[in-house]
């Protein structure tokens, strides 16, 4: 099979009329190339397709965009939708009633949702030819899993995870594990990420793609298995000051070769286009630079130095949860960043005991 796996999509206040429209020219300028050919098409929703007015309780922004996002994907070739992210249980049940429905409507099936814990661990299965492909979407701990009783996205666990992909394997030939999660602006993985992907691969993931970091990250070939930490948005356009923000890239993975390629993708803040030139060059030089610190073992400064750039901002969620004043509102931002994996990987980086130090001369 010839599939396109394409990272986190959500359309917002700089072009929801664009997507309203239905200006697939105006909004994706050449990417259209990239679907040519291809059996399956799989995005990232990143939000609720719903005109609701019910958001949830939450940090951070509640994102939603007009129903027809799902026609403007379709008719760009999108028939496969990822549902495990923090963002798409933004706007309650309602909206993701409405959200299902807009993509039924267009046609397109979706995977990582599910009306509780049990039944949000369905693989999607794509069959062609005799041929099997499994996709498993997954994302970490942040507002929008799925409970025992209750429903919600996907959520990652590091013992069941591996164990879903592993019997996955047992009866596809190949399987591809979406992950949402990974620290949001940071283009290296956590010791945690990286552990945690490369044993997916050893379970039998041929494919592992990391999202929800808004930027390109970087890539290793292990064990056979692909894995891309970090793999920026697609159509998520903004005017947000941090220039990863605005590139991401489109992997093209053909199952029956295992082979992955990247094409680079660029935003104006308002659409994208296929990036070219010396835009092209850079971010692929940047891309492969980073590659190399993975491979020699100089990531781990790079995520270090992340960590430490955002000191403040973690000593500041303490403070809120522990100084009287803050109330609820502190107590439970300081239980979100406990509760996200990412957020906990800062922690362990920022607060190493002395056992990370003490000589045992």
């Amino acid at each position: 099979m010839k599939l396109l796996m394409l990272g986190d999509v959500c359309p917002t206040k700089v072009n929801s009329d664009l997507f309203k429209a239905k200006d697939i020219t105006a909004l994706f300028g050449d990417t259209p190339e990239l679907f040519k050919g291809k059996d399956h098409v799989f995005v990232n929703l990143e939000c609720a397709l719903t005109e609701a007015d019910s958001p949830i309780e939450k940090f951070g922004p509640n994102l939603k965009a007009p129903e027809e996002t799902a026609e403007v994907l379709a008719s760009l070739g999108v028939d496969i939708c990822g549902l495990s992210n923090n963002h798409v249980l933004d706007f309650g049940m309602p909206g993701i009633r409405d959200t299902f429905a807009a993509l039924e409507r267009a046609g397109i099936s979706c995977t990582g949702f599910g009306e509780d814990l049990a039944d949000s661990r369905r693989d999607l299965v794509l069959e062609k030819e005799g041929e099997k492909v499994a996709i498993i979407a997954v994302c970490e701990h942040e507002y929008s899993y799925a409970l025992e009783s209750r429903p919600g996205s996907r959520p990652f666990d590091p013992f069941e995870t591996v164990e879903d992909v592993r019997r996955a394997k047992e009866k596809a030939s190949r399987v591809i594990v979406c992950y949402h999660g990974g620290k949001e602006y940071c283009r290296y993985p956590s010791p945690r990420l990286l552990s945690a992907c490369r044993a997916m691969v050893r379970a039998g993931a041929d494919l592992v793609l990391c999202q929800h970091s808004h930027c390109i990250g970087c890539y290793e070939s292990y064990l056979g298995g692909h894995i891309l930490y970090g793999q920026g948005n697609f159509h998520f356009c903004s005017k947000n000051s941090f220039e990863g923000w605005h590139s991401c890239l489109a992997v093209d993975y053909d199952t029956a070769e295992n082979r992955v390629s990247f094409t680079p993708v660029v935003s104006d803040g308002r659409c994208i286009d296929l990036a070219r030139g010396e835009t092209r060059e850079k971010l692929m030089a940047e891309f492969e630079a980073r590659n190399a610190e993975l491979a020699s073992g100089e990531w781990k400064k790079g995520w270090s130095e992340f960590c430490q750039s955002v000191r403040p901002a973690y000593f500041g969620v303490v403070e809120r949860a522990c100084t009287p004043g803050h109330g609820e509102g502190g107590e439970q931002f300081f239980a979100h960043y406990l509760d996200c994996e990412a957020h906990t990987d800062v922690w362990r980086e920022l607060f190493k005991t002395k056992h990370h130090t003490n000589t045992l001369e």
